[in-house]
């Protein structure tokens, strides 16, 4: 196949700021190129160097082993057409397709000939004298189209030209568009973030990522086997798991060993896992190659979008001590007040200070008739010791309440596996607190100050599940154990089965199915 455009290590800078970062891509004749990535990736960009619209800061492009340093946009073999299709509205469909043939000034009976073959070729027949303006987006793009192919171009660029019509038109155009490339024999160059077009519609897709290629291969190569986590995710959904690959064929995450395909790594690099969705399959639990239990299911139409927890996430459990209102009154003064004892770890009590002490022990004030009071002064003398500590706190006309700060050594959970530990505390609380909670976890997250972060730098893990086996709307006093988790390992499964939150299941996948990528950076 012969090479028709050859982009060699072209940089293009805005402003100081580097849009392009050295890139080489090579396209044939006759090929269906996508350029796919997110917004501000460069595909638009390299794209207009390739038409001739802008200059490259540095390299080069070819086209048919021209260079094109030096020739201006409208002397290269190249038409573009563009995301809002700029057609002139003051003419008809037949002159927008026969503007570039008038401009060559050719005879009228080819210019006709070109432009009713066009027309047939777009599907447009009969409409040659329809005005513009009362076409809907799908004709106006065919037009487009049509008036950037009567020109017989060697190569044709399309900067995201389906992004204006709704998703059905756009469906219906992918076709169309491929259709109609094979049909004329040009080299077409797609620029879209979306992979469904790409996939669709492509022999060749390039996945671009701040100004750089991440990939280059056919669509079925960048589905099946994406080069990294960030190629992984930006074509169809993925599950990414951290992995170790312990040697050829044999990849290993959370605490288990499976086998695979892929060969080449160094033994125990440390490497991402990427199974696909639709490569997961539902079985009886302990039936499968591993288990799960269903913590949400989604109807998509055709099928089921399940999230499966296969591991769960690092736990702490505490005591909460649920006591009867301790509200004190000061009748003199017609005032209410109340707090709780809290628990605190003793490497925050050097920053701590009246808003947190007053947050964690949940203190307030109010007037008999519900009417809020403020908290005027909080006293505590809490030594950076282990040990138990008064804090009083009151209002201006003097109704006060006292409670204790237990100041404990820190005690986390560290699970090493899942890089991560979790941190929380007892704490006192008392019957009305929970009934009258609107959001009861965050309540008790607050409470029990439970925190988690990643072992490694130190950074914040939402804590994403809260456990109890109590009935918040008509809980006694008593003691209760409340378990604080972090997210464990879900992965997503479409299936065609209608299962229900809760099921305990059993999960399958082949060796085939494992795709082994080499950690980005």
């Amino acid at each position: 196949m012969k090479k028709l455009v050859s982009v060699e290590n072209v940089v293009k800078t805005f402003n100081q700021q580097v849009v392009l970062k050295g890139i080489s891509l090579d396209i044939y004749e006759n090929e269906f190129v996508t350029l796919l990535g997110p917004s501000g990736c460069g595909k638009t960009t390299l794209l207009r160097i390739i038409g001739g619209f802008l200059e490259p800061s540095e390299g080069i492009i070819k086209i048919d082993g021209e260079d094109m340093s030096n020739v201006p946009s409208y002397k290269r073999d190249v038409n573009t057409v563009f995301q809002h299709y700029a057609l002139f509205p003051h003419l008809d469909v037949y002159d927008n397709i026969a503007f570039g043939l008038n401009i060559k000034k050719m005879p009228k009976d080819i210019i006709d000939q070109k432009v009713m073959r066009m027309l047939s070729l777009v599907g447009l027949e009969g409409y040659e004298h329809r005005d513009i303006s009362n076409m809907s987006g799908g004709q106006q793009q065919r037009v487009a189209i049509a008036r950037a192919l009567v020109n017989e171009p060697k190569l044709l660029l399309l900067d995201e030209s389906l992004s204006a019509l709704d998703k059905n038109l756009r469906k219906e155009m992918q076709l169309e568009l491929k259709q109609i490339q094979e049909e004329v024999g040009i080299t077409f160059i797609f620029v879209t973030h979306d992979q469904e077009e790409a996939l669709t519609m492509s022999d060749k897709i390039v996945v671009m990522k701040d100004g750089q290629i991440e990939q280059i291969g056919t669509p079925t190569e960048i589905y099946n086997e994406p080069i990294n986590e960030y190629c992984a995710r930006f074509i169809g959904d993925s599950n990414i798991i951290d992995g170790t690959m312990v040697e050829d064929y044999l990849v290993q995450f959370d605490d288990h060993s499976y086998k695979c395909l892929e060969h080449g790594f160094r033994p125990n690099e440390e490497v991402d896992i990427m199974i696909r969705p639709e490569d997961i399959h539902i079985t009886e639990r302990n039936k499968g190659t591993l288990n799960g239990e269903v913590k949400s299911v989604l109807f998509k139409g055709v099928h089921y979008e399940v999230i499966a927890e296969t591991s769960s996430g690092t736990s702490k459990t505490v005591t909460m001590h649920v006591m009867g209102d301790h509200d004190i009154e000061n009748k003199e003064v017609g005032e209410k007040i109340s707090a709780s004892s809290f628990t605190m770890d003793l490497e925050d009590v050097e920053s701590l200070t009246d808003q947190e002490v007053i947050a964690r022990a949940n203190a307030q004030a109010w007037t008999v008739d519900d009417e809020d009071v403020s908290l005027s002064y909080v006293e505590y003398d809490v030594k950076p010791e282990v040990g138990v500590y008064e804090c009083t706190f009151g209002t201006d006309k003097g109704t006060k309440i006292t409670v204790r700060i237990n100041v404990v050594e820190p005690n986390a959970v560290e699970d090493i596996s899942n890089e991560e530990a979790i941190q929380a505390f007892d704490f006192y609380t008392t019957v009305s607190e929970i009934m009258e909670s609107v959001a009861l976890d965050t309540d008790l997250i607050r409470w029990a100050d439970a925190a988690a972060w990643d072992l490694d730098d130190e950074s914040p893990i939402e804590i994403w599940d809260v456990k109890y086996d109590f009935d918040d709307e008509n809980i006694v006093e008593g003691d209760y154990e409340v378990t604080f988790s972090t997210q464990g390992r879900e992965l997503k499964i479409e299936t065609t089965e209608a299962l229900e939150e809760g099921m305990r299941i059993g999960l399958s996948f082949d060796p085939r199915d494992i795709h082994v990528m080499r950690k980005m950076g």
